[in-house]
């Protein structure tokens, strides 16, 4: 099971962008890879086309593996665990501070 969700807010703990910190955009569940707002930065060179009229060096994101951002909460890193409510649902539970992450 995957504890990092898209739209979560993680910190690098390894790594050429060790900690920053940024808003995940997406996770593949698959590869075990996040894509990080602003965290692992790559050039592409584009070739002209009718969406980039222009072409030439862009910057974007590129995936970091999942084992290497830690969960904010609160403003400090966490690890995530689980727990089962009275009501039956399951939720994320910070385990710094044993608090429910999911409403």
């Amino acid at each position: 099971m995957v504890k990092i969700k898209k739209g979560d807010t993680v910190k690098v703990i390894t790594g050429k962008d060790k900690d920053k910190e940024g808003k995940v955009l997406a996770v593949d569940r698959k590869r075990n890879k996040v894509l990080v707002d602003g965290v692992n930065k790559v050039t592409k060179h584009t070739k002209p086309s009718i969406a980039n009229q222009q072409g030439g060096i862009i910057q974007k994101e590129a995936p970091i593996d999942i084992s290497n951002v830690m969960y904010v909460h609160k403003g400090q890193p966490t690890r995530i665990g689980f727990k089962i409510l009275e009501d039956g649902r399951k939720v994320r539970v910070a385990k710094k501070t044993g608090e429910v992450i999911d409403q």
